[in-house]
């Protein structure tokens, strides 16, 4: 039987305040989006002045370097960031410093994609820091952030099972971080392997499995925890509301999405997270004269949008003018090679085309992705 969502509103956003600023000081950018968007949510729950008394257990005696790291940080230049802050030793300043020489790495093999993608086996600078991270990790030097680092740095060494007991340490030591569940989930192949975690009585937990329901296609229990989490008081919350559109979604229910997503719209104009789903949605039912306002509105908003390149494909996809949408798709690529949905539309393009080659290699490329 699933167990009912029960958690305490004014904790909540208490752990939500507290976290959004631990993850914006460590540069931990899109988990801070999220978690303010949940707290945003929450706007109508007040909290007692206890409640917002700030942790200063932790002096950071860096203060300075970490002042001028961060800022270099914020403008992706990684390696600067790295060498100032290399002999800081409080954790939140060691985690900036580990954390800028994995994105340093992962800047630069993007920067040299060619046609074939880079052996994850042969980063030897991921080498480096997985040892330094391991180090850190025997000595138990680790926080929640850092143990977080390492468990991603395994995963992208193929070492899956070390990488998800660090990732569910991580998770106890520090539940807020939305990330480390993320990377976790993606370790999680089978209804079987999600039971077996040990995971922390925390009401964090409740989005994660609502998240790896739909990730293990299992619809009734996703849709379920998913509608009471807006019972709870995130009804208007984006992300919750994009996850019940794409349960629905999944059950066929196209046009029940479809009012889902302009219910986001609704309240986040501006919004672009999931609006490339919106737009399979749109292409799905052939309704040309919102999928052309959608790609207007999301070019407007950031063209160079990840999700904008794969709305303008699917608008010109369905004008039948293939050659740009596949133009479209392969920007989309460029800026994330790994994105799966964009390598299943370029097959479908190509298929059109048809440039069967062309489709094989695509529909290859999506299903080593999944």
């Amino acid at each position: 039987m699933q167990e009912v969502v029960k958690f305490n509103l004014k904790e909540v956003k208490s752990d939500l305040l507290h976290a959004i600023s631990e993850c914006s000081q460590r540069g931990l950018l899109h988990t801070t989006k999220w978690l303010a968007e949940l707290n945003y949510s929450l706007k109508g729950v007040k909290l007692d002045a206890h409640d917002l008394i700030a942790d200063i257990s932790e002096t950071c005696q860096e203060e300075d370097i970490y002042t001028l790291a961060k800022t270099y940080f914020d403008l992706k230049e990684y390696d600067r960031a790295a060498y100032f802050t290399k002999d800081c030793t409080s954790p939140k300043v060691r985690f900036l410093h580990l954390y800028s020489r994995y994105l340093s790495g992962e800047k630069k093999k993007v920067d040299d994609m060619t046609d074939v993608p880079p052996d994850p086996m042969k980063n030897d600078n991921l080498k480096l820091l997985c040892a330094d991270l391991r180090k850190d990790h025997l000595s138990s030097k680790l926080d929640g952030y850092g143990l977080y680092l390492f468990g991603v740095t395994l995963k992208k060494l193929q070492l899956t099972k070390e990488a998800r007991d660090v990732l569910v340490e991580s998770i106890h030591k520090e539940p807020m971080h939305w990330g480390t569940w993320l990377e976790l989930a993606a370790l999680i192949t089978d209804r079987e392997k999600l039971e077996s975690l040990c995971l922390p009585k925390q009401w964090m937990r409740y989005f994660f499995m609502a998240h790896m329901y739909l990730e293990l296609q299992l619809i009734d229990e996703g849709l379920a925890l998913y509608c009471q989490l807006q019972s709870m008081g995130f009804q208007k919350n984006g992300y919750v509301l994009a996850q019940t559109a794409i349960a629905v979604h999944y059950r066929r229910d196209v046009d029940n999405a479809i009012e889902t997503f302009k219910r986001i719209i609704e309240e986040d104009p501006y919004c672009l997270d999931n609006m490339d789903t919106y737009s399979n949605l749109l292409y799905v039912k052939e309704m040309k004269v919102e999928l052309a306002y959608l790609a207007h509105r999301a070019t407007e908003i950031d063209k160079y949008r990840l999700e904008t390149c794969c709305i303008v494909g699917n608008y010109y996809s369905l004008r039948a003018d293939h050659q740009k949408a596949v133009m479209y798709f392969h920007r989309a690529l460029k800026m994330n090679p790994q994105y799966l949905s964009a390598w299943t539309l370029l097959g479908h393009e190509f298929m059109e085309m048809k440039n069967t080659n062309g489709a094989i290699h695509s529909y290859r490329q999506a299903i080593g992705k999944l």
